[in-house]
């Protein structure tokens, strides 16, 4: 019989000084949501008023224009990392996010690493996330990401 040692992935690692800015909990959440493929904690924090630009498993943009197509992309997503075997992380490598009022937006510069059968590509992005309050909760109104380099 033989021992198998399982890596437990951290789903979403970041600057230290990210936590002192505005809607650091939930940009982290999302990403986390993605990494756990939490579609329900992710749709309750999404209502994406405008559509999302996401990236895809190839590093693909993604356009997703409404919340039914937002929903069917997440779902679709998740049955195909699943199927692949894939597990994903996020390196939050620079984070500014700014609040006034009811709305903000925050500008996460990130790596996504994606690993399949023991290889792991880093996809490095850019998102703009634009926030809104809604009653007393912060919600994602708008995501738009964009891929700058790929390594293998």
């Amino acid at each position: 019989m033989s021992d198998v040692v399982q890596t437990q992935i951290v789903p979403v690692t970041g600057p230290a000084e990210m936590d002192a800015l505005p809607f650091a909990a939930e940009t982290k959440t999302l990403f986390r949501c993605v990494s756990q493929h939490d579609f329900e904690t992710l749709a309750a924090l999404c209502d994406d008023d405008f559509g999302i630009i996401d990236l895809g498993t190839e590093g693909q943009s993604v356009v997703v224009e409404d919340r039914a197509a937002w929903a069917n992309w997440f779902h679709t997503l998740f049955a195909r990392l699943d199927e692949i075997q894939a597990q994903t992380s996020t390196e939050i490598q620079k984070y500014q996010a700014l609040q006034m009022g009811e709305m903000g937006y925050g500008v996460v510069d990130f790596c996504q690493l994606l690993t399949v059968g023991g290889q792991t590509a880093r996809f490095y992005c850019v998102v703009t996330i634009i926030w809104k309050r809604v009653s007393e909760v912060w919600k994602e109104s708008r995501w738009h990401c964009s891929l700058i380099r790929v390594e293998s």
